[in-house]
């Protein structure tokens, strides 16, 4: 028995010996790469579907038509049919979950016509409060693939640590990757009293991109500005307000100091920062946070109140002048980006002083941002609190449960989140949200099996949300095929949460 292919085909090759491997991890059979689809048990193969071939193709294809397979099973064997590559792919990841784990294998006479329901399906996941080596992130973006999804949201500097190798500043990784102590539980005022660090280098976060890209993932960095800046102040103290002295933050929350928004180095600095970060990550998107960025400094800074009166900024009502002045550094680094061909996307605070031309707003103080950025005919992704961040808790037993920053978000909740909120937008607002994203922060998670314990199995949720339409959702049904993911995730060896709420 062996898989069938256009060995001229590198995608498709490499997609037919992922299958070759996760089929024996599976069940333990061996299947061998054949060029014979007479010989073939599994035949992957790319053409056009046959509604085209009869010329009835009369638009573009969306992102999702461009994912679509078909899969068939009849007593030839398994046929995988795809436009491109990645429907191959796709199509694969759905046999990987449809084969046993145990016993024989077999399969029903089935056909499968699918594709996912948004362009942007997401994960996020927060290195900068606790590394994660270049092997758990590997792990991660395979779970990501099983799951459908085909974003990487990769936060890698905060207040807690700046993980990110800028060759042009060395000492800001060095230097800002290391916070002399962390504080113990939820800032209780005792600390470990042992240093904490781990960045990436240009080369590992090249690394990182090529496997993602090999799993149809696309990886999004997220350098957070100009909030969440004490690490690179540490290194870098005439970017603050006050000169510091500013030691890598060992607390968690939000720091009130920032960069400053009236030091024309800060721009400088930034702008150092996101050129080499466009010449490591080729996404199309770039994200610069913009969230929890407090003004207190700015309030009382000189440098940022004469930026303010130069800027000829007025009270207009409704957005404070340092709001304003955030929306000047979010503009100037939006056409940087838009130089260098990229897009800016940045969390729903950057609603606050006037929403940049085409930023695309990540929604996460609940749905009301997105709502509000998708009437304006601006892209949103969704990611509300109260659906999708999987750093809370799971279960509502938490006596015994590894500490989470709290919260309640079950797999049910998860599940039941619908990101175009149709009793809020009209079906033409719909078009602007591009898809949905759970956000994985690591305060409290230290460890690989933590981690994955956070994850699992409220990605599984998440990716139904992000792949299947409303009437193709049943969480009586999800319930029953979960044991099946429960047992891939066994055999994956893999941490997971084994009770559901």
């Amino acid at each position: 028995m062996g898989i069938a292919y256009d060995a001229d085909n590198a995608e498709i090759a490499r997609t037919a010996q992922l299958l070759c491997q996760w089929v024996e991890l599976q069940t333990g059979i061996s299947l061998q790469l054949t060029p014979s689809a007479k010989k073939a048990a599994i035949r992957l193969i790319v053409s056009v579907f046959s509604a085209e071939k009869k010329g009835k193709k009369t638009a573009s294809l969306t992102d999702q038509q461009l994912e679509a397979y078909t899969l068939r099973v009849d007593k030839n064997g398994v046929t995988i049919n795809a436009r491109q590559a990645v429907g191959i792919f796709r199509g694969a990841q759905t046999l990987r979950k449809s084969l046993p784990t145990t016993g024989p294998v077999e399969l029903p006479f089935v056909t499968i016509a699918d594709e996912p329901r948004f362009s942007y399906r997401g994960v996020h996941l927060d290195c900068s409060r606790h590394y994660f080596s270049i092997a758990v992130i590997k792990q991660y973006l395979d779970l990501l693939a099983l799951h459908g999804c085909n974003q990487f949201h990769w936060h890698i500097t905060d207040d807690q640590g700046w993980r990110f190798e800028v060759k042009a500043l060395p000492d800001l990784a060095i230097k800002g990757s290391v916070r002399q102590q962390t504080v113990i539980g939820r800032n209780s005022g005792l600390y470990d009293g042992q240093p904490y660090g781990g960045y990436y280098t240009q080369d590992e976060c090249r690394e990182i991109v090529v496997y993602a890209a090999e799993r149809y993932i696309n990886v999004i960095p997220e350098i957070d500005m100009p909030g969440h800046m004490q690490a690179a102040l540490h290194v870098y103290p005439n970017l603050g307000c006050t000169g510091g002295p500013y030691p890598v933050w060992q607390v968690w929350g939000v720091s009130n100091d920032v960069l400053c928004g009236g030091n024309p180095e800060v721009l400088l600095f930034i702008k150092t920062v996101l050129g080499e970060l466009c010449d490591v990550f080729p996404s199309q998107f770039i994200h610069i946070g913009g969230d929890e960025c407090p003004k207190v400094r700015w309030k009382n800074c000189a440098k940022c109140q004469a930026k303010i009166r130069e800027l000829g900024l007025k009270d207009d009502g409704h957005h404070s002048l340092e709001n304003q002045l955030q929306t000047y550094i979010n503009r100037e680094v939006e056409q940087f980006l838009k130089s260098r061909g990229r897009n800016l996307i940045g969390w729903d605070e950057t609603l606050e002083g006037g929403l940049t031309e085409s930023a695309v707003v990540m929604s996460w103080r609940g749905v009301n941002g997105g709502i509000e950025a998708a009437r304006q005919h601006h892209r949103v992704i969704m990611t509300p609190t109260d659906y999708c961040y999987i750093d809370y808790y799971q279960l509502k037993n938490t006596w015994n449960l590894p500490t989470a920053i709290g919260g309640y978000v079950p797999v049910s909740k998860v599940y039941s989140f619908e990101p175009l909120v149709p009793d809020k937008l009209t079906e033409e607002d719909q078009q602007f949200v591009l898809g949905s994203q759970v956000n994985l922060w690591t305060e409290y998670i230290t460890a690989p099996q933590h981690l994955f314990y956070m994850l699992l199995p409220r990605l599984d949720a998440i990716s139904e949300v992000q792949w299947c339409r409303p009437a193709q959702k049943d969480f009586d049904d999800f319930m029953t095929r979960l044991p099946r993911m429960m047992q891939l995730y066994d055999r994956l060896a893999v941490n997971y949460c084994h009770a559901v709420e």
